[in-house]
């Protein structure tokens, strides 16, 4: 939202900031902005990407070694 001014003041904006500042915030610790825009929300997206990607495969593999063993 650093991209467009004033969009931390609306509404939706107010309501995005309570629920991503916590995930996002951690980012913003390690990734300095450049100039008045933040790259902090898309080096988390990525990072939460790659954990669905690492995920993902785990639980395929807990479903099936469950369905193997007559649990599902």
């Amino acid at each position: 939202m650093s991209w467009l001014p004033g969009a931390y003041q609306s509404g939706v904006g107010r309501l995005l900031t309570r629920i991503c500042e916590p995930y996002v915030g951690f980012f913003r610790r390690f990734v300095p902005p450049i100039g008045m825009i933040s790259l902090a929300g898309l080096v988390a997206l990525f990072a939460l990407s790659f954990i669905k990607m690492g995920i993902a495969p785990v639980f395929n593999i807990l479903v099936n070694l469950l369905s193997q063993l007559g649990l599902l």
